[in-house]
């Protein structure tokens, strides 16, 4: 089969809208779009775990035909990039889920369900039943959502679907635990597979967590550091998966 083209990601660790209030899923789209715009060419952007909402279980869900969510289908269509942002969901059977909804210039749809549930995610919320796939440019990505990379299965298991990069969104705190989790985590991903791993990782305040790590990244196949956000919120960070 020929070499897959270069596909230019970005992976984006925007301030977060304080939960609750009626503006917070419009004040964060628009944070988004702005995002989007600043990564440029690229034509995949990452965004963290429930990023529309905050890390707050009990944010309404989002449907992805929501006006509110015009101002970021309009930055996608201006750049031509897809955006992978996170939201709650809510399936015609009435189950909720944490999800990843990817955002084009023509509108919104459900990417992926989080399979793997942390803490008190399941008095809410139902697992994914299935890995998800997105293809993009030819490139087959594997989306994960937070607590999915923590299983080295759910990797693996993509990559055997023919996934060439694995793509987390996620939110870790700011202890020292965490800070080492993720560090390790997703080089080990990366090398374990043979695949690109891209992570995007909130900064700042979301939702129920005061402040959490920031760190979005890009990992080779080999487990190299590609490209690295700081801290703070507000990073865009991009780069090329060859």
């Amino acid at each position: 089969m020929p070499a897959s083209a270069p596909l230019t990601v970005a992976v984006a660790q925007p301030a977060c809208a304080e939960p609750g209030r009626p503006d917070t899923v419009a004040v964060n789209v628009g944070r988004h779009a702005a995002a989007v715009r600043a990564a440029g060419t690229a034509r995949l952007v990452v965004f963290p775990e429930l990023s529309l909402t905050g890390y707050d279980l009990a944010a309404p869900s989002v449907d992805p035909s929501d006006e509110r969510l015009a101002p970021l289908v309009a930055a996608c269509a201006e750049t031509g990039a897809t955006a992978l942002v996170g939201a709650p969901v809510t399936d015609p059977d009435g189950r909720d889920f944490i999800a990843t909804l990817a955002v084009t210039g023509t509108g919104a749809s459900i990417a992926c369900r989080k399979m793997n549930l942390y803490g008190n995610e399941p008095e809410r919320f139902a697992a994914g039943d299935r890995p998800a796939l997105l293809e993009l440019d030819g490139r087959r990505l594997g989306l994960a959502i937070c607590a999915d990379a923590a299983n080295p299965g759910h990797a693996e298991l993509l990559s055997g679907l023919g996934a060439e990069a694995y793509v987390a969104s996620t939110l870790y705190g700011t202890n020292p635990e965490a800070l080492a989790t993720k560090a390790a985590r997703y080089p080990a991903r990366a090398a374990d597979n043979g695949v690109w791993v891209v992570l995007a990782t909130a900064a700042g305040a979301s939702g129920e967590f005061a402040d959490s790590s920031g760190g979005s990244g890009v990992w080779a196949p080999d487990g190299s550091e590609v490209a690295k956000a700081g801290t703070g919120t507000g990073e865009v960070v991009t780069a090329v998966l060859g």
